[in-house]
């Protein structure tokens, strides 16, 4: 397991026991209106519920295509769905969990799989193919080695290059070897503000700032995660590279950086070199009228890519578990949902089988989506710890500060760290 794959499962680690005890404990059916009702086994008919957010929306009847073929291969179970929008998802949840009436399997993001594995609310999945999956995406879902969620897909965060700004500049392009210090020095060299052309964009901000400590070998929290431990020789290193960016070689504030779609818009119109941002974009920029690629981004002193994974978890109290934990296995791992996910472009499957992946990579642009992959190989999992919101605001707040010249890089951090960890 590398450094950071170690890192992500120590953020579970604290309360396991207490969680495994709880689970132990639970009882009752989250969903079957018969409490007798068979396992799923010879000819007794099984339902089970499955609640989720991310086909909400547009992907209904992309998700329905696994369910029927779910179904036809398991004629003994019958999958009933329950989609809401991620804004209502978790208040949903959260009633129904406190209420014992959660679905057999429900869909969670990383950070709330955290509060939910610590407290107790998940059943461990046993026998699970684990060579079905990429390792880092499968070691994200578990405490202590137990796994209790299956990845149903990923995105993640590259760079983005306009090769044409390159070429005509004579940089040579980004590859997998470079540092923080090669990426400054193409972006100083690309960089034209008389002509309205910025080197980088790297939005100065939490989800920024976590990934980056990681790429120069800093700790957010501390091992036991009592307290915040970012306001480190490393940490400050780490948010100097965000803020020093801010009106050299990106748009400040002012400049409208931070606005809806400003990066967005700056790239697609040809006036940005280089652009931290996730694979959802490949959509949006086919059609634009430079050539571009992508590369796994830079680190310090070692690599780290931000990779956000949703997972199937099922109910500690689901009197289905085995029919359950078939259904989340089919959902994350078949090629039925692997195909279903390459027609649609929904997401990646998280599967390891890269041949299974084959059409995606011969599609173009970019050309090196091979790179997709191989940030997979390092990857940090966003810190999680019960009063989310209020962390990532407080973070990207200090840094907006030192980034506007109201405090020193120390300063914001050292503040931040203390308000983060009062949080604990």
């Amino acid at each position: 397991m590398t450094q950071h794959r170690r890192r992500a499962a120590r953020l579970l680690a604290t309360g396991a026991v207490v969680a495994l005890a709880a689970t132990a404990c639970s009882q009752g059916s989250a969903s079957t209106d018969d409490p007798t009702e068979a396992e799923g086994t010879g000819d007794a008919q099984t339902t089970i519920t499955y609640m989720n957010f991310s086909s909400n929306g547009g992907n209904e009847e992309n998700l329905a295509v696994v369910v029927d073929a779910f179904e036809a291969d398991n004629p003994g179970i019958t999958v009933d769905v329950e989609t809401f929008p991620y804004d209502d998802y978790f208040t949903v949840l959260q009633t129904a969990v406190a209420g014992g009436t959660e679905a057999d399997v429900f869909e969670l993001n990383y950070e709330n799989f955290v509060t939910y594995a610590l407290n107790g609310s998940l059943a461990p999945l046993e026998g699970v193919d684990a060579a079905a999956y990429k390792p880092s995406l499968l070691e994200a879902f578990q405490v202590d080695g137990t796994q209790f969620g299956l990845p149903e897909s990923f995105s993640n965060v590259v760079l983005f290059y306009n090769a044409d700004l390159f070429e005509a500049a004579g940089v040579e392009p980004p590859t997998a070897d470079w540092t923080w210090a090669d990426e400054r020095a193409a972006a100083q060299a690309l960089t034209d503000t008389a002509a309205g052309t910025w080197g980088d964009y790297q939005p100065i901000s939490f989800h920024e700032f976590y990934k980056v400590l990681a790429q120069n070998g800093g700790e957010f929290l501390s091992e036991d995660r009592t307290e915040a431990t970012f306001a480190s020789p490393e940490g400050i290193e780490a948010a100097e590279w965000l803020v020093e960016k801010s009106g050299t070689v990106m748009p400040t504030t002012a400049d409208g950086a931070g606005t809806p779609d400003f990066d967005t818009n700056l790239f697609t119109s040809g006036q940005l070199a280089m652009w931290h941002t996730g694979i959802w974009m490949f959509g949006p920029l086919a059609d634009v009228d430079f050539a571009w690629d992508i590369a796994v981004e830079p680190g310090n002193t070692e690599n780290a890519s931000a990779m956000f994974s949703n997972t199937a978890v099922v109910s500690a109290r689901s009197a289905n578990t085995e029919a359950a934990q078939a259904w989340a296995e089919y959902l994350t791992s078949s090629e039925a949902m692997v195909q279903m996910r390459l027609d649609t472009g929904w997401e990646l499957p998280p599967v390891a089988d890269e041949s299974l992946l084959a059409p995606y990579l011969e599609q173009t642009p970019p050309a090196n989506r091979q790179a997709v992959f191989d940030s997979l190989d390092a990857i940090v999992l966003p810190p999680a710890i019960e009063s989310q919101t209020e962390m990532q605001d407080i973070v990207t707040e200090e840094l907006t500060e030192a980034a506007a010249g109201r405090k020193t890089v120390e300063e914001a951090l050292t503040s931040a760290q203390e308000r983060v960890t009062a949080l604990l």
